[in-house]
């Protein structure tokens, strides 16, 4: 049964102290500076469900038509919630029915023939459930916690508004990584707060003076925290969480002072980050576009087809420009470590250019017993699960971090290419 629909009981001066959620949001002014975004997604296969979800989600969002694609990224989508809808984690499935239900498109009818707003119910519980279990752990992480958060309540499903007051205090610990705050956790949980204010302003759901005060209590702490986080180029936490904490700060801009954040220095690195490659894979690149163009996650739901901002738009995409690599290759050594208890190193020469999984690779040739791991793939490629047998575990909030001359990497072993004489290491972690 969904929750009924009345309106809240609201006094007149609490209600005078809720935002009005009016923003200034900047975007592109030349379409084309988003091409090598678009060639990303559009020139790889999404065969991951949570790749496919993502670029569906984007391309709707910002109004870019390519029916190929997007009739690709439908059939993913399709044979995964039809065959396998209960291995998908309650993140993929939130982030499967927003890219469905973007924009009222005729496919928003597979949310309800799947009965997945029901699956979506039942896995946000079960994480819930977890929680209660395991110190407060999640099934998943918080990132995903605030996409069921948000699909629940951009498509009237049911959760309970206290249950959300009581896990997403911005104190709590499923907010921080490795000792640091997680600007996209961060920047979710505000998306997710924000339609659950909404929606007990507007008497969607029954409301609570003190949660409504809550809730806007934790948007304010969360905003700060992301706001802490801005580097001097304009980039928030790092390029990956920038397109998210700017839709965070779109939706929020009562909270912070308008000298506290300047949108277009922003928007200018993530353009900068860009010429750079840092969007090379199809997650990163859908998750960045909404917000270079004004949009955010809270736009999915909406009456009309997503024409406000950008717009609905025509691109041509660049062909891809084919680099022939050289008949000989120069090599570079690292020194590459292992770090559990002890630590265990080697030094490793690569061909100039490899990425930080190439030298995991080669030291595992070199000594199979000290140096073994095994991944798993995810979409932003392979995540590694375990070294020397010993596994990364949620419960625990266990991980294999990746180093480099001791700093933690903001990139994934497929992506950062490593450097001659470089230092790193694969250490064992608590987030």
């Amino acid at each position: 049964m969904r929750q009924s629909h009345q309106l809240p009981l609201v006094g007149l001066l609490l209600f005078s102290l809720i935002p009005s959620q009016l923003c200034e949001i900047c975007e592109v002014g030349d379409k084309n500076d988003i091409n090598p975004l678009l060639n990303t997604m559009m020139n790889s296969k999404c065969t991951e469900v949570t790749s496919a979800a993502n670029v569906l989600l984007s391309l709707k969002l910002v109004g870019i038509q390519n029916q190929t694609l997007r009739k690709e990224m439908i059939k993913q989508i399709k044979y995964n919630v039809k065959r396998r809808v209960s291995d998908l984690s309650s993140g993929q499935l939130a982030l499967i029915i927003l890219a469905l239900g973007a924009c009222r498109s005729p496919e928003e009818t597979l949310i309800y023939h799947y009965h997945l707003i029901d699956h979506l119910e039942n896995k946000f519980q079960a994480e819930i459930k977890n929680m209660e279990t395991h110190s407060g752990n999640p099934l998943t992480n918080y990132y995903q916690l605030s996409l069921d958060v948000l699909a629940l309540c951009l498509f009237d499903g049911n959760y309970s508004t206290a249950e959300v007051v009581k896990r997403f205090n911005p104190e709590n610990k499923n907010y921080y990584f490795g000792g640091q705050f997680s600007v996209d956790t961060g920047a979710m949980a505000v998306l997710a707060l924000t339609c659950v204010k909404r929606s007990l302003i507007n008497g969607q759901v029954k409301a609570d003076g003190g949660d409504l005060m809550k809730i806007s209590n934790y948007t304010k702490s969360l905003v700060e925290k992301i706001l802490s986080k801005k580097k001097r180029n304009g980039l928030i936490g790092n390029p990956y969480s920038t397109g998210e904490a700017m839709q965070a700060l779109f939706v929020s801009s009562d909270y912070y002072d308008e000298n506290e954040w300047n949108c277009q220095e922003t928007l200018n690195a993530a353009l900068m980050e860009i010429c750079r490659g840092a969007f090379n894979v199809p997650i990163a690149a859908a998750q960045v576009l909404p917000a270079l163009l004004g949009k955010t996650y809270l736009d999915v739901n909406k009456d009309s087809s997503c024409v406000s901002g950008s717009g609905n738009f025509n691109i041509s995409i660049p062909e891809p420009i084919i680099v022939t690599p050289p008949e000989s290759q120069s090599h570079i050594s690292v020194n590459y470590s292992v770090r559990i208890n002890e630590t265990y190193s080697a030094n490793v020469t690569v061909p100039d250019g490899s990425v930080f999984l190439d030298v995991m690779e080669k030291a595992q040739k070199i000594n199979y017993t000290i140096f073994c791991f095994t991944t798993e793939e995810t979409p932003w490629g392979p995540y590694i699960t375990s070294v020397q047998g010993l596994p990364a575990s949620k419960n625990d909030r266990t991980y294999w971090e990746l180093l480099s001359g001791g700093k933690p990497l903001d990139q994934g072993a497929v992506s950062y290419v490593v450097h001659n004489g470089e230092n790193l290491e694969v250490r064992w972690s608590k987030y």
